[in-house]
């Protein structure tokens, strides 16, 4: 259980290993946060691959038991540590989605620069449905695709079908399941067929562009969360429920 790394050529993969359904606890991100700084100093690698283990999920989000209020500080503090990371890496960086994709593991993928699915694959950030927002999600679904479809995303918490996703523009690709592996070495014959760096260079400048108000954002959002949100009554309401497995009672405060 945990992470596995593996090196092709200029290809490094990481695989999240947290059965059944990949599930990111503080150790386990940890250990991608450690992963990923072994990334950024390799000079040698020009694409990094993310995927989950099987295909039952790329990840079903973070660890429920990691969002009670005593946990919460520790727990945003890694995972927006991993997505400033993932964000800064030199290479180009693709998610490779199988199954369900939800909460922080939506993020995670979001934050790649190419997401390519197969076609039952899903994705959701429904941390509302448990007295939660995702404030990854809250910096960036509105630049990534649009006000409105950000709203729906975080406030309905509803599940997107990979089709759905794809029309939207949360993804790049979708293939049938029995095609997945042969649309991924596509991508990665396409990516590796230019320069690495250029592409480094092109990549560099397309995220300074595109991410320029995200680090403030990230900041505020993780400051609403911790000064506010945990203030509630229904943020502790919706955890214990959820572990409990039983419906919400909300207090609306």
């Amino acid at each position: 259980m945990g992470l596995n790394k593996e090196k092709k050529s200029r290809v490094t993969s990481i695989t999240i290993e947290h059965p059944p359904v990949n599930v990111l606890d503080i150790e386990l991100l940890r250990e991608l946060d450690q992963e990923l700084s072994a990334c950024a100093a390799d000079g040698t690698t020009d694409v990094v691959v993310l995927r989950g283990a099987g295909t039952r999920a790329f990840s079903a989000g973070v660890d429920i038991r990691d969002h009670t209020r005593e946990k919460v500080p520790e727990m945003l503090e890694i995972v927006h540590r991993v997505i400033r990371k993932l964000l800064g890496l030199p290479q180009v960086t693709i998610a490779a989605v199988r199954g369900v994709c939800f909460g922080g593991g939506c993020e995670l993928a979001t934050c790649c620069d190419f997401i390519v699915a197969s076609e039952d694959s899903s994705f959701a950030t429904p941390e509302i449905h448990v007295g939660c927002y995702p404030p990854v999600a809250l910096a960036r679904f509105s630049t990534l695709i649009g006000y409105h479809r950000a709203a729906e995303m975080i406030l309905t918490g509803r599940r997107y079908s990979a089709r759905e996703a794809l029309d939207v523009g949360l993804i790049n690709r979708v293939f049938a399941e029995e095609q997945f592996d042969n649309g991924l070495t596509s991508l990665l014959d396409e990516l590796l067929s230019k320069s690495g760096a250029v592409m480094r260079i092109a990549l560099k400048g397309l995220r300074e562009l595109s991410l320029r108000d995200f680090s403030g954002a990230l900041s505020r959002s993780e400051e609403i969360y911790c000064r506010e949100l945990l203030h509630t009554e229904d943020v502790d309401e919706g955890v214990r429920a959820f572990l409990e497995k039983r419906t919400p009672n909300w207090k609306h405060r």
